[in-house]
């Protein structure tokens, strides 16, 4: 688990740094699509998962 969530936050510095530096590039959204892999794959998923839906709930209650 020690290894996956180092490799979580690895590959999350690179996405920043990738997005604030360079742009997004073919290269850079391999490594975010990595990322996205590793983050599903951790202890965290469940709360990332909950957060989103509660989002996606909040989202479309709003009337415009």
């Amino acid at each position: 688990m020690v290894l996956s969530i180092s490799g979580v936050v690895l590959l999350g510095v690179i996405c920043f740094l990738f997005f604030k530096k360079d742009g997004l590039k073919a290269s850079h959204a391999l490594v975010c699509a990595l990322f996205g892999f590793y983050l599903a794959g951790s202890a965290i998923a469940p709360s990332i998962t909950a957060g989103g839906a509660s989002l996606a709930s909040m989202l479309s209650g709003i009337k415009f």
